[in-house]
């Protein structure tokens, strides 16, 4: 008997994603290993190796594959992301051991026209009309007139399907190293793979609703790094971008979270939460016939966010209540796969945020410990910004040992990422803890952040 294929984890890396795809593309051709080494005069174990991310591929070996498995060139369009993968992999098995840490911590470069970017302005007022033209939308999936019926440049399962796996793969890098090691493949792959499915017909309208459903996955994702890489005006951009794509879709249930989840947290998150209030409020409106629990649980613990914000408690508690509510009705093989993620730990960060711009420090402890007790440890960046928040809550309490404790702990998860969201909550904690400058504890932590995260530094 032959060994069972090794499980393999698309989502750790670009060279984990392209050995899984490899795997599918061969499988789905009816090859074995064997039979595709001989076909593309490599050895069957390279095949293996590459599959289940042991070696790297070389440009030869991916030409070959992709010929003989008639992709496309669907292999080699992955390329790029592989040598990004490859130099990273290399400078870390070469460094010295003391320097693996700033290697794989550094931020990305902001000069040059990076920094122009982060300099564009979020601009609050465009955000009404967007939301009403979504309100109003009679949408359908409008298809692209390029390509024939039957041409080999149409839009097909497989080609959603790999795209689909590799929008996941970048979601969890996302999770765990912050958009600064990862915002640039992204990138990459919407300017490439992405839009050259957006310029080809797709061969049904269902596969059309699918594909710019996935184009707006991929904007969200591009927005989401933007906020973390503190470009603000560029993440209402490409927000608004995928609010669009939902509408071409015609999915008004993303549409909805989109406008609520991404776009109001993005205007409470620059200072603006009336504009974020009617976001909300407009989601909710707009989707009170199709939202699922879960989906109505995300939308209603904005409204409450901001009205935590707007200092308005009464109803920032109903609004909880509601959320609470649904999210217990929520059964997770009846929601989207996009809203799976808010589940009863999520929204006790949700409440963690609202006690805390509340002003009430001990309902806000007691639900950052429901939410950090159920983060998976990859989930490096939520880690770091919950700890910072904790930190933040014990400072406001008085309890200063513990909030440099825990100010201690954020700023080592906050080391591992290249966000700047982190960075933003370590400069919260240490002008939360301004009061108590002259305590011991309170310079051993400032010198504990100079040492280990100097660009939060204060």
């Amino acid at each position: 008997m032959g060994q069972t294929p090794r499980a393999l984890q698309p989502s750790m890396s670009e060279r984990h994603f392209f050995g899984a795809e490899l795997r599918r593309l061969r499988e789905h051709a009816g090859f074995s290993q064997a039979r595709l080494g001989a076909m593309i005069r490599f050895s069957a174990d390279l095949v293996r190796r590459i599959e289940t991310a042991d070696r790297f591929p070389s440009r030869d070996f991916v030409e070959a594959c992709d010929k003989a498995l008639t992709t496309g060139g669907a292999l080699m369009r992955l390329l790029p992301l592989l040598e990004k993968n490859r130099v990273n992999a290399a400078k870390l098995a070469t460094a010295p051991t003391g320097a693996i840490t700033l290697l794989s911590t550094q931020p990305a470069d902001t000069s040059g026209l990076t920094d122009m970017v982060v300099r564009v302005p979020f601009q609050p007022g465009v955000l009404d009309r967007a939301a009403l033209d979504w309100l109003n939308a009679t949408a359908g999936p409008r298809l692209s007139a390029a390509g024939r019926p039957g041409s080999p440049d149409q839009v097909r399962e497989e080609d959603l399907s790999s795209a689909e796996t590799a929008l996941a793969m970048f979601r969890q890098l996302d999770h765990t190293h912050g958009a600064g090691r990862v915002h640039a493949q992204v990138q990459r792959y919407v300017e490439g793979e992405l839009n050259r499915l957006l310029a080809n017909s797709p061969a049904s309208e269902a596969i059309g609703r699918r594909l710019y459903r996935l184009a707006a996955g991929f904007f969200e994702l591009c927005g989401y790094q933007a906020v973390d890489t503190g470009a603000h005006g560029l993440a209402q951009r490409r927000y608004l971008r995928a609010l669009r794509l939902t509408q071409a879709a015609d999915d008004c249930l993303y549409g909805s979270y989109l406008l609520a989840v991404n776009i109001g947290h993005l205007a409470l998150h620059c200072g603006h939460p009336e504009p974020a209030l009617r976001m909300a409020l407009t989601a909710v409106r707009g989707s009170e016939t199709q939202a699922t629990p879960a989906v109505d649980a995300a939308l209603h613990a904005v409204v409450a966010r901001t009205y935590a914000r707007l200092g308005r408690e009464s109803d920032c508690m109903a609004h909880l209540e509601v959320a609470e509510r649904q999210l217990n009705r929520s059964r997770t093989e009846d929601e989207p796969l996009w809203i799976q993620y808010f589940d009863p730990a999520y929204l006790a960060d949700e409440l963690a945020h609202c006690f805390h711009d509340l002003g009430r420090p001990q309902q806000t402890q007691r639900h950052l410990g429901d939410a950090l007790a159920a983060l998976s440890p990859t989930h490096v960046r939520r880690l770091a910004i919950d700890t910072a928040l904790l930190a933040s809550s014990l400072a406001a309490a008085g309890r200063i040992d513990e909030a440099c404790a825990a100010g201690r702990m954020a700023v080592d998860h906050a080391a591992r990422t290249t966000s700047h969201r982190c960075l933003e909550r370590i400069v919260e904690v240490q002008a939360d803890l301004e009061p108590y400058r002259c305590e011991p504890e309170v310079r051993e932590f400032g010198e504990y952040v100079r040492s280990q995260l100097p660009l939060a530094a204060v």
